[in-house]
């Protein structure tokens, strides 16, 4: 299975739709560990009106574990096969275990201030 989370350094970046890449692990569920990783450049512009989804689909990507977005980008992720847990914040290993361990559920937060220009 593969997971990506929208990262800045090692932190998941807060907004979805301007991350600095996308950290994509490949995780083994039956020992609930990240066996893998790679990075995945972040689309120039607002991500949610991107082809990002569709790259993260065409990798093996079925779950994106993020700090906030827009309903837009959540239905787009959707989709194209991508489940979204938002609410995530901190280092992105850490996200990545936590949701391994069952510890993570989805905030229903959304991003209602598009204040970057990318929606009208």
């Amino acid at each position: 299975m593969k997971i990506a989370l929208p990262s800045r350094g090692n932190q998941i970046d807060d907004h979805f739709g301007h991350c600095e890449y996308f950290t994509v692990f490949t995780v083994d569920t039956a020992s609930k560990k990240v066996v893998g990783s790679q990075v995945v450049p972040s689309p120039a512009g607002c991500g949610c009106k991107s082809n990002i989804a569709q790259t993260l689909a065409s990798m093996g990507v079925t779950l994106m574990l993020a700090g906030n977005m827009g309903e837009g980008a959540v239905r787009v992720l959707k989709n194209s096969g991508i489940d979204v847990v938002r609410g995530c914040s901190g280092d992105i290993t850490a996200v990545a275990n936590n949701w391994l361990q069952g510890s993570l559920v989805d905030s229903g937060d959304c991003c209602h201030e598009h204040e970057h220009g990318c929606h009208s």
